[in-house]
């Protein structure tokens, strides 16, 4: 079978998985990263580390795979509350205190890094509950993992994993069927998926709120600043950044300011 990751070899995927993703391997994940590997080279029948190395320097779409393989989709319906709780009492009522200012009846949010589908759909199932009439909202979803995109684009989930998910929402948002779960097409349609790599721009602008949560911590801090600058450049004047509770900016060159609410901390762009 093929053998472990040489020094060399470890090095060379290293460099090219940052230079193509920000997402950053060192000593302590290095064992993850020959896991993945030696399963890309048993599905594509390959003999060699250079040969699948080859392969994803040749071929985009092996690349996205290889991407794919190596992140870490951990995620589940109101995956900590407090931060959900902040969404509802208090960046959602400012914000449509910004919008009665203009015409602006659109609320835009972006769940970056949002795994299966989880989050977004936390997101839409809160906002459909909270926003006065007159009000919409789009949620946009993008994750490297292509095959964690096509679960959210189905919104199906067998019953383990629907826990979490208070009742009434259960029963309003979603409908049982064989197996598990299936999210009710009205909520589906507040949802695009799409495939994006955070390293690059998403070309967004004006969002409301950004969700990206334990996302940086995949990025050493070159990668996490370039990436939350992005950020900052997608957000409108009076929006909002959430991140992991484990992550922070603290230290960090950006522009964003700390926000501790009664609820949860995040992150603010406040322009006047």
């Amino acid at each position: 079978m093929v053998e472990v990751l040489n020094d060399e070899d470890f090095e060379l995927f290293r460099k090219t998985i940052y230079d193509e993703s920000g997402i950053t391997f060192s000593e302590t994940n290095r064992s993850i990263l020959d896991s993945r590997l030696k399963e890309r080279l048993r599905e594509k029948k390959l003999d060699s580390i250079q040969d699948y190395y080859k392969l994803i320097t040749e071929n985009k779409e092996e690349m996205k795979v290889l991407l794919d393989s190596v992140t870490t989709n951990l995620t589940r319906f109101f995956r900590n509350q407090p931060h959900f709780d902040a969404l509802e009492k208090y960046v959602i009522p400012h914000i449509l205190e910004e919008k009665k200012k203009t015409s602006d009846k659109m609320i835009r949010i972006w769940s970056a890094g949002c795994s299966t589908g989880e989050e977004p759909y936390t997101i839409a199932m809160i906002l459909s509950e909270i926003l006065p009439a007159g009000y919409d909202f789009k949620v946009t979803a993008s994750d490297l993992s292509l095959k964690s995109l096509m679960v959210g684009q189905q919104g199906f989930y067998p019953e383990p994993r629907i826990a979490g998910v208070p009742e009434n929402y259960l029963a309003k948002y979603f409908t049982k069927v064989e197996g598990g779960y299936q999210v009710n097409k009205s909520l589906m349609e507040k949802i695009k998926f799409d495939y994006h790599n955070l390293k690059n721009d998403s070309g967004a602008r004006n969002l409301d709120v950004i969700f990206c949560r334990n996302v940086l911590i995949y990025f050493d801090e070159a990668a996490q600043t370039a990436v939350v600058n992005k950020f900052y450049d997608a957000l409108g004047s009076h929006s909002y950044l959430f991140i992991g509770h484990s992550e922070s900016l603290f230290g960090m060159d950006t522009k964003f300011e700390f926000l501790k609410t009664e609820w949860a901390c995040l992150y603010q762009k406040n322009i006047q």
